[in-house]
């Protein structure tokens, strides 16, 4: 007997066969109870396992069927082993370097992307539909971020996994329960790594450092998996280690207060679901609000997409100058565009003049990602916001996308900027003989 393999040559075991030996396992477990501590509990399964599998063996033999080939005996203690202390089939695609999302479309509707771009379908990742919604709830039982519901009364589930990937996960409201999982391939990045990559110019590199050492307020934009985040995390690092920063997200996934040498005065703060009683929420909105009161130097929001707009910028108007977020948006200018929609849904009702007036006073600049003709991330258009008047947000393109999408250099940045980003280190040269 063999098992079916991912594209590359690693085995996956059968989700059957791993429910019916993990039942096995189970029951013999619970003959401890819950009072093991975890190093001898590994050990108590894994010598389960070892036995299971001879009497997996010798039941293949007796039954006629051939017995598994090693390599496939491997897979399948591997898969046991992970259904106790991993997440079960997702484990083995989880740990694998090279791949960078995760969609499961039900149990056995499985597909990678792998970090050279290529999209390939791989083996079930679970027996049943049931025993992939009971992974996801092992998922937010493990991830330690208070009480994380998945079930009919909510039926969407975001958090981040103790390695760091965003898991998001949906049941009830859809055919199929369904999940996506997204890895961070630099999770420890700079711009200088941005540059190694082809993501960023010498004098993209150079602006982005001078905007965050000069305390502009940066909107970074694009569309799904353009690397926003990344970028963020990037230009943070262009932010004094003597600064206290204040990030909040819907799920951990900046992570700038991990990082104890760049960021040691970081406080990362995550919005709360609703418990069982659907009580205790609180949302993006109040996060920042409470952020704001930790006196931060800089607000730095994850991702903006409702009522948290404006107490961000107002936080950027009022004094956290240097404060910086994400947000979905095709364009440079879109985003500017969006954040009113945003400013103008929100519990204070702000006109429409009235949001443009607190974007033109908060956001200093835009920047926008996008995907190069040639498949890769890159920066493609810088917008600087002017001043307003409250019809609406004066800017002006500094770097505009070219034909590849690659940021070329447009107009000029104005005369007074320019003198507050060469006191911040910008050599105004390298944006004139700026090229990719």
């Amino acid at each position: 007997m063999t098992a079916p393999t991912l594209n590359g040559g690693t085995t996956a075991a059968p989700p059957e066969v791993v429910a019916r030996l993990r039942a096995r396992v189970s029951d013999r477990l619970a003959t401890h109870g819950t009072q093991l501590p975890d190093g001898e509990r590994h050990a108590v399964i894994a010598g389960y396992i070892a036995e299971e599998l001879v009497v997996h063996a010798r039941e293949d033999i007796s039954a006629g069927r051939a017995p598994l080939t090693p390599q496939a005996e491997a897979a399948l203690a591997r898969a046991l082993r992970d259904s106790f202390t991993g997440l079960g089939g997702l484990q083995r695609l989880i740990d694998d370097p090279r791949v960078e999302d995760i969609f499961a479309n039900g149990c056995d509707n499985v597909w990678i992307r792998t970090t050279d771009g290529r999209v390939q379908r791989v083996p079930p990742v679970a027996a049943s539909d049931d025993d992939l919604v009971d992974l996801v709830r092992i998922a937010a039982a493990r991830s330690g971020q208070e009480e994380r519901r998945f079930d009919r009364g909510s039926p969407g589930l975001s958090l981040r996994l103790p390695g760091g990937q965003r898991l998001f996960a949906v049941m009830a409201v859809a055919k199929r329960p369904s999940l996506s999982i997204r890895r961070n391939t630099l999770h420890r990045v700079t711009l200088d790594d941005l540059l190694h990559r082809g993501e960023i110019t010498v004098g993209l590199r150079e602006l982005i450092r001078a905007l965050v050492r000069a305390r502009k307020n940066i909107v970074i934009c694009g569309g799904v998996g353009v690397g926003k985040t990344t970028m963020l995390r990037a230009a943070a690092g262009a932010i004094s280690p003597h600064e206290r920063i204040v990030t909040v997200e819907d799920a951990y996934e900046l992570g700038l207060d991990e990082d104890s040498d760049a960021h040691p005065n970081t406080t990362a703060l995550q919005q709360r679901e609703p418990n069982l009683e659907g009580v205790g929420g609180i949302d993006m909105s109040t996060m920042v609000r409470w952020g704001l009161r930790m006196r931060p130097d800089r607000v730095i929001v994850g991702e903006t997409r409702g009522a948290e707009a404006v107490p961000m910028l107002l936080a950027m108007s009022q004094g956290n100058d240097g404060s910086m977020c994400t947000l979905h948006a095709s364009s440079s200018k879109q985003a500017l565009t969006r954040l009113a929609m945003y400013v103008m849904q929100a519990p204070e009702k702000l006109t429409f003049d009235a949001a443009n007036v607190l974007i033109g006073q908060a956001v200093d600049f835009v920047v926008h990602l996008d995907v190069a003709t040639d498949g890769t991330r890159v920066v493609s258009s810088i917008r600087q916001v002017l001043e307003t008047d409250g019809t609406q947000v004066p800017s002006n393109e500094i770097y505009r996308p070219g034909p590849d999408r690659r940021a070329i250099p447009a107009a000029p940045i104005r005369a007074d900027t320019l003198d507050e980003l060469t006191a911040a280190g910008l050599k105004p040269d390298l944006l004139v003989r700026d090229r990719w």
